[in-house]
């Protein structure tokens, strides 16, 4: 067997950043300091950046003389002493990135870290400060008034708050993944690897691992999984510049790592919680899932157990589970704007076929395989549906998938109102989720590195011969994963993995053979140093996304926790709703910039005024919404060839159809406002800037006076009185638009979303107008200072109802057209030889037979219709 291959160790573990008047010299060297790379950062340009990496390692005594020449060659004056032309600015762990707002470019750097966990000997870090330097010169830099606004706005992401990194481990994949990389023979390597080998021979050199025979020890570079890398965005703008030393990826979410001793034997369990960065956000901001099959609140969590008397990869014995939590894979969203404890949920877009949910389950099947197993655990009685609604959409997507996929890999739907379970006194919550949490263990298994222990073989358990996974020659996989769901995905979710976990580690411990059954009980030390890292972990995630910490806890689920945890449950509560209802909104800005969700241009609104971020997340929507100063006309796509402008002055941006227009007064002779084909909800006054939003409603490009129901059949009696929808309050001065607090909901295209005031903030007021304008009749509305009133309520004439006159003529343009030559597919009627198609005898009968099945003469079965229905029979309920 020839030897197996060892990760790369980063060369660029420390780093000074020297400085002079036109570059900023960043030197980065080995833990050692024993190899050295050096960068060169320009500083003479305002706006761009420039990046130079000559790719040579230098040894100690080279980047000495380096900095010297350059000190030398800084100075004011040749020969002076006691001034120096190079000055060291920070010293530092890592690069985090670079990011640009509206002026020059920023590097963020690691100054502070703490090592958290090791892993067969690879340090894992979590970062505890940083410094973001400002790179181009005093000289050359242009201000702008709102870059130190953007500036607050990303440092708000803190950094030095579970945020975690690794020169030598792979912390975006699993540890299934690395060592089954890892264990790769060597002669499917030499071809891939040779290239890597090239460039980073020199940090392997004279320490020892190049092997006798021949057999050198190659080193793995694999690719970071960028849905859980937090700078990936940063990083990439010199990710095809410098040399893979410098790239440094970080993760979000939590690590800890407990020291557990078997009869003095050392055991470590680590728990690792990676946060998507896809359709990241805080807790009522970000529900449900984006257009790509992303879900908010996503974590994979994985428990790493390994014997510490031996910490090496090839040597050593390793164990691993993974499970994932995420939020349920609809559109769906809660407002918070009506300051509900509770706010009701809202499906914001129907979809039949499961699309969404479709691609979620695609991303999970392609990184885990099957079985997926979605444990659901959100209400399933209510008196008043409230959870409800996403346990039904989610079955129903679910039973829907399942049809197109083959028996052996169909997605797996558990449901279990645990809040149920909960209230009742005679039933045990964790007694039940133990039950669940076996049962998932055995059909996906988990990873070890090593084969099964001879004691296992001698003593067989009968639970061990039922586990499930992939068995190997070196030991076994894990095929597979359970995901978690609640409303919220925290303090339930958060139990229900624990007890999932507490099952895999029983099984985990008897693969290494330091257990003799494949059971844990609770109360036991093992247990509780668990359990405390999962508090831990839930606490950490529940912060991230809710704002505060877990208000239910395992011991909570247990019956055993003391008096005095209720009050802190209470305070916890009053923390999560405070935080949700005034800084998650800033929060969430943060985590766009932070993560290049949007990007501030010169020109275009900025972050804060965006009245929500839905159509940043997600990205094949249509329609904008306008700026807070800003007012909303729904054209016709005929009213942009009335416009004054050039198509070039269109702007695009992330596939958002949004035309700005620069002093529109300007313009007011050349556009008639009363065109038909422009119909405006506001004409009460004009902004220097407004935006062009384009839907696909047919009700958008309906007259005002039309009311709930646009159709020409309705009655409208001239007796009724009532108001219409559409010209209700249009005569304001001013219209003041309200940032939405549920952004992961699109905005309706009404008069609401853009304009409102305080008389119609009431929930209730607006169903009430909304009851009456369905049976109103249209009124006239006048100006009488600065409010309108109703002064006639009779019928409108058809012109003003619908837009034309049904009684007058047609035009001479629309008659041409009803008059044009049609081309037809028969050649009798048509000038080209066109032969009519012709259709098979089959298709003729199957017409047939659905003309006779509509009148009740249904067609006897054939064998393969009866054959099929009994395979469907037998594997749908046998």
């Amino acid at each position: 067997m020839p030897a197996a291959a060892a990760p790369i160790i980063s060369s660029v573990q420390k780093l000074v950043l020297y400085e002079t008047r036109a570059r900023y010299f960043l030197v980065g060297s080995n833990h050692a300091e024993t190899k050295y790379r050096v960068l060169k950062i320009d500083r003479t340009e305002p706006k761009d950046l420039v990046i130079i990496d000559d790719r040579h390692v230098y040894t100690q005594q080279e980047v000495r003389e380096l900095l010297g020449r350059l000190d030398l060659g800084n100075r004011t004056k040749m020969g002076q002493k006691g001034s120096s032309g190079l000055f060291r600015a920070v010293s530092a762990f890592g690069v985090v990135g670079f990011v640009r707002f509206l002026e020059g470019y920023y590097i963020v750097l690691i100054t502070k870290r703490r090592k958290m966990a090791d892993i067969g000997g690879h340090a894992i870090y979590k970062i505890e400060d940083t410094n973001m330097i400002y790179i181009p010169n005093d000289s050359v830099r242009i201000s702008h008034p709102d870059e130190a606004r953007y500036l607050r706005i990303f440092q708000n992401v803190d950094l030095s708050s579970n945020f975690y990194f690794s020169y030598s481990y792979d912390l975006s994949h699993s540890l299934q993944y690395n060592l089954t990389v890892l264990r790769m023979p060597l002669e499917m390597l030499k071809s891939e690897t040779t290239q890597t080998r090239q460039e980073s021979f020199d940090i392997f050199e004279d320490e020892g691992l190049i092997t006798q025979g021949g057999n050198g020890v190659f080193g793995i570079s694999s690719e970071p999984y960028m849905k859980y890398v937090w700078n990936g965005e940063l990083l990439d703008i010199i990710k095809n510049t410098v040399h893979r030393d410098w790239l440094l990826y970080i993760i979000h979410g939590f690590c800890g790592q407990s020291k557990l001793l078997i009869y003095g034997r050392p055991v470590y369990v680590t728990l690792i919680a990676r946060r998507s960065s896809r359709f990241a956000g805080t807790r009522f901001l970000k529900r449900g899932a984006n257009c790509e099959g992303d879900v908010a609140n996503e974590v994979e969590t994985e428990q790493i157990l390994c014997d510490a008397s031996v910490m090496s990869f090839t040597a050593g014995s390793y164990s691993s589970y993974v499970q994932v939590r995420g939020s349920v894979p609809l559109y769906w969203s809660q407002d918070i704007s009506t300051m509900m404890p509770k706010p009701p949920i809202t499906l914001d877009q129907a979809d039949p076929f499961a699309h969404v949910a479709a691609l979620h389950f695609d991303q999970m099947l392609q990184r885990f395989g099957s079985p997926i197993i979605v444990l659901n655990l959100v209400k399933e009685r209510e008196k008043r549906k409230h959870e409800r609604i996403l346990s039904e959409e989610l079955v129903a997507a679910v039973t829907y998938l399942n049809q197109f996929l083959p028996p052996e890999h169909t997605i797996i739907y558990i449901p279990w109102d645990m809040a149920k379970y909960t209230k009742s006194k005679l039933c045990n919550v964790l007694d039940r989720l133990n039950v669940i949490a076996e049962s998932v263990v055995k059909k996906t298994g988990f990873f070890v590195n090593r084969p099964d222990s001879y004691c296992s073989i001698l003593r067989p358990d009968e639970k061990w011969n039922e586990l499930g996974g992939y068995v190997i020659p070196t030991g076994r996989l894990q095929t597979g994963v359970l995901r978690t769901n609640c409303v919220d995905c925290l303090d339930r979710t958060n139990t229900a993995q624990f007890m999932v976990g507490k099952c895999a580690l029983a099984y985990q411990l008897y693969s290494l053979g330091l257990i003799d059954k494949p059971n844990l009980q609770f109360d036991t030390d093992a247990v509780r140093l668990f359990e405390e890292l999962y508090e831990d972990h839930g606490d950490t995630l529940s912060l991230q996304y809710g704002g505060s910490q877990l208000v239910h806890r395992v011991k909570t689920y247990r019956k055993i926790a003391p008096w005095t945890q209720h009050s802190k449950d209470i305070m916890q509560t009053l923390s999560r709703y405070y935080s949700n209802a005034f800084s998650d909104a800033d929060r969430q800005d943060s985590i766009n910039l932070f993560l290049g969700v949007f990007h501030p241009t010169e020109g275009k609104p900025h972050l804060w005024e965006l009245p929500t971020d839905f159509y940043l997340h997600h990205k094949n929507t249509m329609r904008l919404l306008p700026t807070r100063r800003s007012y909303t006309y729904w054209w016709t796509p005929e009213v942009i060839k009335h416009l004054p402008l050039p198509y070039d002055e269109v702007i695009c941006a992330a596939n958002l159809k949004k035309l700005v227009v620069k002093k529109f007064h300007k313009y007011e002779e050349e556009i008639d406002i009363h065109n038909e084909f422009f119909r405006p909800y506001e004409l009460s006054s004009f902004d220097d800037t407004f935006c062009l939003a384009m839907t696909s409603s047919a009700r958008d490009f309906m007259p005002k006076t039309v009311g709930i129901d646009p159709s020409p059949f309705t009655v409208r009696k001239p007796d009724e009185t009532g108001k219409s929808v559409l010209g209700n309050k249009s005569n304001r001065e001013e219209a003041v638009l309200q940032r939405k607090t549920a952004a992961s909901a699109p905005p309706p295209p009404s008069e609401e979303a853009v304009s409102s005031s305080s008389e119609d903030d009431s929930g209730t007021d607006r169903e009430e107008e909304g009851s009456v304008s369905q049976r109103s009749t249209p009124v006239k509305m006048t100006d009488l200072g600065d409010s309108a009133k109703v002064t006639e309520n009779v019928v409108q004439p058809m012109k003003e109802v619908y837009g034309i006159n049904l009684s007058d003529g047609l035009s001479e343009e629309d008659l041409s057209i009803y008059l044009r030559t049609p081309i037809s597919a028969f050649s009798q009627d048509n000038i080209y030889e066109v032969q009519p198609p012709k259709v098979d005898k089959k298709s003729t009968e199957i017409f047939h037979a659905h003309i006779q099945a509509s009148q009740g003469i249904m067609q006897p079965l054939g064998k393969e219709d009866t054959s099929m229905y009994r395979e469907y029979i037998r594997n749908r309920y046998l």
